[in-house]
């Protein structure tokens, strides 16, 4: 994607240049090969440190919500999955969109240190649902799916109650409460979030019981029900590992199941399964035969 990265930063210096843009939204190389971080460019000259490749795993979109109150518009790069991150920010009124230039960039999946990144093994797809401009190539725009995105629940619903219980009770005792699945995730947007609050008895960092090492993981993924992209991001930047993703996409897996097919982020008036209310929904009494997560 060398090409695609040069034309990006000369577009980029060319928006700068004219006024446009007053900064870019990108990726840095860091200290190892694998290691490309967020970063914000302002000019010509900081403009050469500017990276895009198999290593810009990060979904930029959580990081424009601070920069919407800046003055002039921001330039940040999207990959196509990205792009409904954003959106979906913009649907929620999270973000101005008049306050961003989109370039939309062609992505042929994702990598980390360990290899390619779970959410490029199920690529939900290579089209862009806003931007401005798009910069990529014929073979950015190929396929590149090789799983389900649902097969991982699928075998979780197949074990028994137990053997979900004490599964997620390994992956979660894990947890060091560094909140960084929180901070990365898009769908995270409030301002003060309820487990800061040293009255809410779910501030500390280290768990006091097993229900409050739960409680944070649980409760978050009940909060972006209905408006996860399933980006992927909880589960990247977790330092200890924990399939974070998998919790989302059971949510998002009953939902289709129950309201029918949503993908969070696309469409411009379309209202979520859980904010939605139709003569077909589903009976809150009614029990279902199916597994849970």
């Amino acid at each position: 994607m060398q090409e695609i990265a040069k034309r990006i930063q000369n577009r980029a210096l060319e928006l700068l240049a004219d006024g446009t843009v007053s900064r870019v939204l990108g990726w840095e190389k860091g200290e190892t090969q694998a290691d490309w971080t967020p970063a914000l460019f302002e000019s010509a000259e900081e403009m050469k440190d500017f990276v895009y490749g198999e290593y810009a795993g990060a979904n930029l979109s959580k990081y424009c919500l601070k920069l919407k109150r800046l003055e002039g518009r921001t330039l940040v790069v999207l990959k196509p999955c990205d792009t409904l991150s954003f959106h979906q920010l913009t649907k929620e009124h999270r973000l101005d969109r008049e306050k961003f230039y989109i370039i939309g960039a062609g992505c042929k999946g994702m990598k980390d240190e360990a290899g390619t990144l779970l959410k490029c093994n199920a690529c939900k797809g290579k089209e862009f649902v806003v931007y401005d401009e798009i910069i990529d190539d014929e073979e950015s725009r190929k396929p590149s799916a090789v799983m389900d995105r649902m097969d991982g629940v699928s075998d979780l619903e197949k074990m028994t109650a137990q053997q979900r219980y004490d599964f997620w009770r390994g992956e979660l005792s894990r947890c060091i409460r560094c909140n960084a699945c929180r901070n990365v995730c898009p769908a995270c947007t409030c301002e003060k979030c309820v487990f800061d609050n040293p009255a809410s008895g779910a501030a500390s960092k280290a768990p006091v019981t097993d229900f409050e090492e739960n409680m944070f993981h649980i409760i978050r993924a009940y909060h972006v029900a209905g408006r996860c992209t399933d980006c992927g991001e909880c589960s990247r930047v977790c330092p200890q590992h924990i399939p974070l993703h998998l919790l989302n996409r059971k949510f998002i897996k009953d939902m289709n199941e129950l309201y029918g097919d949503y993908q969070a982020g696309e469409g411009d008036d379309e209202r979520t399964p859980m904010t939605s209310y139709t003569k077909e929904d589903a009976e809150p009494g009614i029990v279902k035969e199916r597994g849970n997560a």
